[in-house]
């Protein structure tokens, strides 16, 4: 399906303020990035680079005074996203050098205090995908998704411990999970076409059977419309802006994602 994705920010700044970006989705095999909008009001000078986990950032520093950040993207993305019952678990020694660190406790993601849980939860399940999913539908049965219930990320211990979080939240515990089973598991923010209500969103995806697949136990089911800007270990390494100094907090904030028509062929001779 094509998807445009809108993200809007407005801020009153004081004093000179650095900010690190990450509003910018990369094309990948499920997504195609066909054009981008990107505005600072006013304009400020902006170098960007790519992080250790592929994930497009900008460095800006905004000037006293009211600033905005104003993003679109035109996107053709999966009309389902893949599942695979019974994919099997790769064993440590045969993952590629490049999801270790997705096996590793973080900031949010304390995977060394979950193993027996996550062997509950999944016991009797096949190794891998399945096991997976169970921790998939244990997060949608037991804890609940409520949108603006967390104004910080929260760690997955927290996560359990009340039973209750938002998108961020549920992939943290998702995520702890996983790890402890020796499942590389990592962070994906972006959009969702249809998410109630319209914001970011977060969901977690697993390393099974020679490649990642997508979790999201915030839905009822997985379907697609999903558009990917960051990965990350955790909500640490893909914040959608970081600001440094005197902290600064948005005056205003709008997300909008929905479907248009397929993009015309442009006329001869336009470049």
């Amino acid at each position: 399906m094509w998807l445009q994705t809108r993200c809007d920010f407005e801020f009153e700044i004081a004093v000179p303020t650095p900010f690190v970006l990450m509003l910018r989705p990369r094309s990948g095999p499920l997504q195609w990035i066909a054009s981008e909008e990107y505005r600072l009001v006013p304009h400020a000078p902006v170098s960007e680079f790519v992080d250790v986990y592929g994930n497009l950032c900008q460095r800006v520093i905004a000037p006293p005074g009211p600033f905005s950040i104003h993003t679109a993207a035109e996107v053709k993305t999966a009309d389902a996203l893949d599942r695979a019952p019974g994919a099997p678990f790769v064993e440590v020694q045969s993952l590629p050098d490049a999801t270790l660190g997705y096996l590793l406790p973080s900031r949010y993601c304390e995977s060394d205090r979950f193993n027996r849980m996550a062997c509950e939860i999944t016991a009797g399940q096949a190794l891998g995908y399945d096991q997976v999913a169970a921790i998939e539908q244990w997060l949608r049965e037991r804890i609940q998704y409520i949108p603006g219930s967390s104004d910080i990320p929260i760690s997955a211990v927290e996560v359990n411990q009340r039973g209750k979080g938002v998108c961020r939240d549920l992939a943290h515990l998702g995520i702890a999970l996983c790890r402890s089973l020796s499942i590389p598991a990592r962070m994906v923010v972006g959009y969702l076409h249809g998410l109630e209500p319209m914001d970011m969103h977060a969901w977690f995806e697993a390393f099974v059977g020679g490649r990642w697949y997508s979790f999201d136990a915030t839905q009822a089911e997985l379907r697609g419309g999903y558009v990917v800007v960051g990965y990350g270990r955790d909500a640490a390494d893909v914040a959608i802006y970081t600001q440094f100094g005197l902290p600064v907090f948005p005056i205003r904030h709008e997300v909008d994602v929905h479907r248009i028509t397929p993009p015309g062929p442009r006329p001869a001779g336009v470049d």
